[in-house]
């Protein structure tokens, strides 16, 4: 029956499926937890994941430690949780690109599609991506790249994390909605990209503007857009790059996942003590003096954000034709 749902139908069955599923012990949790962590330390998925261990320790009443599998943009990690026994002691912290991208690129050779085989538990973070420059570009706007783009086709260079990473496809999005042939130059992580973007060797990148807030304050770099209509504390009158290309919208997140078949008691107990760690003002001070923009969605609507995410950003990928290489 779940192979004719589609969309949010299948997703919702897939969180559904877990929580009908067998019973858990009463004493969950009866050993200490596990966050799963598909990035090397000290990324964000890494900081945010930390913050929660420490902070939801005393609701559940076990350690939690947190333990990084980095690997294929998360999917390492992902599948380690998937293939677990399904019993809530071990979750996953869950990035939009690995969820929502990942799994869907064109000749993905990976072990799972993590969208589609762990359940959404709760979101916690929205996450701005930012337009960002040398400050020595002669850029000063969106209109700008994409007016040189027109005039240089093929010439004006975009950085990111990788092939197939949300920054990259960002970058194909712009092409895509400014009609412009742009170059993009992978790296082998989001550090390598902005030094080089720091020093002029590419011309611009869309990402994570927790990652590039420290440097934009310093000068070290210029920050010409944001690629979301909501208002970042830090930059509260930083241009949309939908005011020139309407539609444009790319909003990262970072909730926490599990397997399929995790016991209703196991899913209940960690959506009750991350809904309530959200609530703490103290807890989201934390969050966004790192540059994040806490948002608590429940199992049913992180969800839906995933579905509508998986197919926005499946269009990009087939009329780019992107693939991991």
């Amino acid at each position: 029956m779940l192979r004719k749902l589609s969309g949010v139908a299948r997703v919702l069955a897939a969180v559904l499926s877990g929580l009908l599923a067998g019973p858990v012990s009463a004493a969950f949790p009866e050993r200490p937890l596990r966050i799963m962590v598909g990035q090397a330390a000290g990324g964000s998925s890494d900081i945010i994941s930390r913050y929660v261990a420490e902070a939801v320790t005393p609701l559940m009443g076990q350690r939690i430690v947190v333990e990084n599998r980095p690997g294929m943009n998360g999917i390492i990690g992902a599948d380690v949780v998937a293939r677990e026994q399904p019993d809530g002691h071990l979750i996953f912290q869950c990035p939009m690109s690995t969820m929502a991208i990942s799994g869907q690129l064109i000749g993905a050779k990976v072990p799972l599609d993590p969208g589609a085989e762990l359940i959404p538990l709760s979101n916690l973070v929205l996450s701005s991506y930012g337009l960002v420059v040398a400050p020595g570009s002669p850029y000063r706007s969106v209109n700008d790249i994409v007016a040189a783009a027109r005039a240089k086709p093929g010439q004006i260079t975009f950085g990111s994390p990788g092939p197939g990473s949300a920054q990259h496809l960002s970058g194909e999005l712009l092409k895509r909605m400014g009609q412009v042939d742009m170059l993009h130059v992978p790296y082998k992580g989001a550090a390598p990209a902005l030094l080089d973007l720091i020093g002029g060797r590419i011309d611009f990148m869309i990402t994570n503007l927790g990652d590039v807030a420290r440097q934009a304050q310093a000068g070290q770099l210029r920050l010409l857009a944001q690629g979301d209509p909501s208002r970042f504390p830090l930059f509260p009158d930083l241009p949309r790059i939908a005011d020139s290309f309407p539609g444009f919208e790319v909003t990262g997140w970072f909730g926490m996942c599990g397997p399929k078949g995790m016991p209703a008691e196991a899913v209940r107990r960690w959506d009750e003590a991350l809904r309530q760690v959200m609530q703490d003002p103290a807890f989201l001070k934390r969050l966004q003096d790192s540059g994040f923009s806490p948002l608590y969605e429940g199992p049913e609507a992180f969800a839906r954000r995933l579905e509508n995410d998986r197919r926005r950003w499946r269009e990009v990928i087939q009329a780019g034709k992107v693939g991991q290489q």
